[in-house]
Parts: C-alpha cells; structure tokens; sequence
C-alpha cells in the first residue's frame, strides 16, 4: 500500500509538472520553438545554453521527430562536419550502450553496424540506435537543460499567428492556449508556423529552367535503358522489371490502370509540378521470438493493391524488397528498395496543406500500406519462398512503441513545403559551384530524391519517376539566410527545416543531423537578434560564426 500511495504520488507530480498555466510560467518567453523534432530540440537547447526563457511546443506525444520514430540509420554522407549539439547526441548514444542493462536481446560484442554510418573502433560516437535509445538521450539532454517541453499541442492553422508590422507576436494553439515570444522557430517537418504566418513557400518540384539546374523536375526515361538530359552522375534505381502490366486485367487498358499509377503522369522531362516525393514508415523490425510482433493482414487488405508488387516478381525481379539495416539489439532501421516496397508512391501530394484530420487519414493509409505490403511479403503464396521465407522471421517490435502492433506514430516526411526566403540553396551549392559566405553548418550527403509517380510508358508498361541519387564531391556550406523568410514577410521567424532550397537541393540537405546543425545554428541566431534587438535579417554574420565554431560546430572544409 505504500509503495501504491508513493507511486501515484510521483504520478500526480509529473502531471502538475507537466501542466501549462500561466499561473506557473511567463507570459511571455524569449524564443518559442515550434516543431520537437532533432532540429527544434538543438535549437532549444542552443538558446537555453544561451540564457534565453525558451519554450519548446511538440504537436505530437512524442518528441525527436524521426530520430525517435525508426530512422535509426540516418544517412550523414560526411561525419566530420557533424558537430555541435548534433555530436553531443551521438556521443550520448555511444555512452547509452556502454551500459550493459541496455543490451537485452544481444550482447554488445555480437552488433556489428554498417554503411556509411559504422561506428570505428574506439570512436566517442555512435551513429546508429534503436529509436528508444534515441528517445532516452534527448529526454535526458533536455531534463538537464531544463527545458520547458510542451507536447500534443497543435498550433492553429486557421488564424493561430499573430503578425503585427511583419513580426509574429503570439500564436494560439487548437487548445485555445496562446503563447507569445520575441522571436519564433517552425522546427516542424511540414512548416506549418511559417504558412500560417503568409510566408512564402512552394511544393514539389521546381522546373530546371527555374534556377538553370538539371536534376530537379520530371525524370522521364526514353527507354528502358536509356536517359536523355541527365548528368552521367545521376543514377536511377528502384525501378520495376522490365514488361510490368500496368492493367487490372493484364493486356486490357478498357479494365483500367491497378491502384497507385497515376493517369495523368508523367509530364516532360525537366518540367515542374507539385508531385511530392515519397513518404514511409521507417519500419524497427526484429527477427528476436520473445520481443517479434509477426506481421499481420490488416483488415482492409486488397490484394489489388499489391498486385504491382506481384507480377514485378513474377516478371524476374530478384532483389530483396528492403533494405534492412542493423540496429543493436536485434532489430533494424527498415528502408525502401525495389520497385515495389515501403515507399507509398504517389499517396502524398496533398499531405503537406492537408488539414490535421486529413493527414491523420494519410498517415493511417500509409500504416495500412506498409502492414498489408509486409503481410504479403511473407504470406502470400504468389510471393517467391525465399522471400517470403526470409520476411516472415521478421516483425515489429514488443518494446519499441506505444501501439499493440509495435507500428511507431512518426511518418517519414522527407519533403513537405520548402521556404522561400532571403536565398535558395540549389543544385549549383551543393555541386561546390556557388560557394556561401554565411555558413552555419555543412550539408554531405548526395542529392537524393525518392520515386514521386507511377506512370505508363508508350510502350504500355508501369514505370516508377522521380528517383535521383547525385554525388556531391565535397562538404558545402548552407547559408544563414536560407532559414531567414523575406524581409519584406516577416522579421522574427527562423526556419531550420523547411528552409528555403529547391527540390533538388532539399533531398541533399534533408538529413536529421543537418537539420539538428541548422536547428542550433538557428537557436543561437535568436538570442542575438533578441540581445541586439534586432530582427533575424539584422544579426551579424560574423557573430554568428563566433558563437558557432565557440559551440563546436563546422562552418567549413578544413
């Protein structure tokens, strides 16, 4: 009875602690972070340290975006310009798996990571993790900040900003809570501060006439093996095997086109649309039997919907349909391959300017997707053995998430709206042809772009488009004024995740330890602007660069 009556006490203390009045807080704080992703959990921490009143508002249950929601191998590209707050986190993911009690379903000595991402013998940092092991670093990076951390609140995107001569001076939550801040982060992977507040943005993929690129817009093929207008650098990957029939009744148009190929596709080659590049469900998985959830058929289960998947199969594809990267403990960071896999095609136009009920929809298609293309995977009898074999050792995981199914909350957003702001990093940035003076952090990775359609080919065959994988040959600086809106829209608003960029340029950038460098870098360009009382536009560069190379970030190849 004591230990009950000691348990609720500790209960109701979490939930008075946890409870938002202005009884208990300032009515007003210094910066307020919108967005508890990687980059809005840097960003807050960067301000704190900084010794600014900071309120960090997550719209979900959960914090740390996909860093927490599956993505356990992230791609880096170069992880010597990952440092900061970002090297902070991985060297505390390094020291969460010194301790024996945290390797319950393997010892350590057995995991072997891999990639780009391998942790080197004796090296202070760990680069890949279990989302729960994720979630612990940052639960315990901002309980010894302490940060205020507000979760399950939505801001309202109907009238939610106030905006008084181009600066945000509150916004309003869909509680009714209203919070007000000199100066204002959207660290949400959707931006959805920034097109509340009428700042510029666009959607999908700029033409290449736009900015003189040549890897954005549409990426038709001639043939099957032939690609007009592109870089020889460019590859393009995850595609169908050659005859796929587009049709319900193979050979007959009159039967109509299978689910996910779209009509209306493809459009010309190197033209712009508002075609949005793929999303998913970074899938932890586990083949360990006392922690494996088996995969299930969801209850809306068409076969219809994976009848692509089968005759790809069918047809001679021979690749495994995922790429399942090792995480410790027996389980993995599950991604997309193949032509047909977890990548949901062509399902996610409308998710970035989707209402919250909207999206709640999308992202329940996705899950259904993803459960029903797993259940055939492994138990479809159409499904070649070895493969299906090999999926149905596999399942979600007992001890990861909230959900029963062991399915996580977080869709993979990989691009949603981008920022037009002060400057658009493009393909010429990331190539080192146009090189920035106003660095606050270094974005390695290539220039990569998930599938966006499923179109048919003249020749009558289903064809995947969208997919670019473009090397970068070096390190390249993103600029300060890429996360500043326009001058002329809004003075106290920073934007380290929607920044402003191109579609192409995006897809190098948009890798959770970029976006944790640019959410610090952010934090530390608003306690300037407060302490020189002057707007995010206004703040000195070279104090800037100050602050940041002092906080160990890399502005720069050495």
């Amino acid at each position: 009875m004591i230990k009950s009556k000691y348990l609720l006490f500790l209960g109701l203390t979490f939930l008075l602690s946890s409870f938002h009045s202005v009884e208990q807080n300032p009515l007003h704080y210094d910066v307020i972070i919108y967005g508890g992703t990687s980059s809005g959990i840097a960003a807050a921490l960067q301000a704190k340290r900084m010794g600014k009143e900071v309120l960090l508002i997550e719209p979900s249950a959960r914090i740390g975006g996909l860093t927490t929601g599956g993505l356990g191998q992230t791609d880096i590209g170069n992880k010597q310009v990952i440092g900061g707050i970002a090297r902070e986190f991985y060297r505390g993911i390094n020291q969460f798996y010194t301790d024996p009690a945290h390797w319950t379903f393997q010892q350590k000595a057995e995991y072997l990571d891999g990639g780009q991402t391998r942790t080197e013998e004796g090296e202070n940092t760990m680069w890949t993790f279990e989302p729960s092991a994720a979630l612990q670093v940052y639960e315990a990076m901002l309980t010894e900040a302490n940060l205020r951390v507000i979760k399950n609140e939505k801001l309202d995107r109907s009238g939610g900003v106030t905006l008084v001569d181009g600066k945000i001076t509150a916004i309003r939550m869909l509680s009714g809570a209203v919070y007000e801040g000199t100066i204002y982060i959207d660290a949400t992977y959707e931006g959805d501060l920034l097109a509340t507040a009428n700042i510029s943005y666009t959607l999908g993929r700029e033409a290449n006439a736009t900015y003189k690129e040549t890897l954005n817009g549409v990426h038709t093929r001639l043939t099957d093996t032939t690609m007009t207008g592109l870089p020889a650098h460019n590859q393009i990957n995850h595609k169908f095997t050659d005859g796929v029939d587009p049709y319900v009744v193979a050979g007959d148009p009159q039967s109509g086109l299978l689910p996910g190929i779209d009509p209306d596709g493809p459009g010309e080659f190197g033209a712009g649309d508002r075609r949005v590049q793929a999303y998913c469900f970074r899938m932890c998985l586990t083949d360990h039997p006392d922690n494996r959830i088996p995969f299930e058929k969801p209850t809306d289960y068409d076969e219809l919907n994976f009848e692509l998947l089968l005759r790809n199969y069918e047809a001679g594809e021979d690749g495994f349909p995922w790429i399942n990267s090792k995480m410790p403990n027996r389980k993995t960071d599950t991604n997309n391959r193949t032509g047909f896999s977890t990548d949901f095609i062509g399902q996610n136009y409308e998710y970035p300017e989707a209402t919250y009920e909207q999206r709640e929809i999308i992202r329940l298609q996705h899950r259904s997707y993803q459960k029903g293309l797993m259940w055939t995977l492994a138990y479809h009898p159409r499904m070649s053995e070895h493969i299906r074999t090999e999926v149905s050792r596999w399942g979600t995981c007992k001890d990861e998430f909230a959900r029963a199914d062991g399915w996580q909350e977080q869709l993979y957003v990989r691009e949603a709206r981008r920022m037009i702001g002060a400057y658009v990093m493009t393909q010429y940035n990331c190539e080192g042809l146009k090189v920035v003076e106003d660095a606050i952090g270094m974005g390695a990775y290539g220039m990569d772009s998930h599938h966006t359609q499923r179109y048919v080919t003249t020749d009558g065959f289903v064809m995947n488009e969208g997919n670019v994988e473009a090397r970068v040959q070096a390190p390249y600086p993103i600029s300060y004024r890429s996360i500043t809106p326009l001058p002329s829209e809004c003075t106290n608003l920073l934007v380290p995740v929607c920044l402003s960029a191109s579609h192409i340029a995006f897809g190098s950038i948009r890798m959770e330890p970029v976006f944790m460098v640019l959410g610090q870098s952010a934090g530390a360009a608003a306690c300037l602007a407060i302490d020189h009382e002057t707007t995010v536009q206004g703040v000195s560069y070279e104090e800037l660069e100050k602050v940041l190379l002092e906080e160990g970030q890399v502005l720069r190849n050495e």
